[in-house]
């Protein structure tokens, strides 16, 4: 059971709320540069030997459904 008497309450907008996360994201953003895009090789089918998967994976994997319930 929950001791009510301890729950601390929390703020509505802690430290400043969202305006201020945009602004600390603004001025991070310049530091953070995003690599140039790379395009990856194509691999010759030979080299793809396919998957192996331990069996108490492949029991879990075919206990789920394939769609969701």
């Amino acid at each position: 059971m929950t001791n009510l008497k301890t729950r601390r309450a929390v703020p509505a907008e802690p430290e400043g709320g969202l305006d201020a996360l945009l602004g600390d994201c603004a001025r991070m953003a310049p530091h953070w540069a995003a690599p140039d895009r790379i395009t990856p090789l194509p691999v010759s089918p030979s080299l793809i030997h396919g998957v192996s998967v331990p069996p108490a994976s492949a029991r879990l994997l075919d206990a789920m459904s394939d769609y969701g319930d």
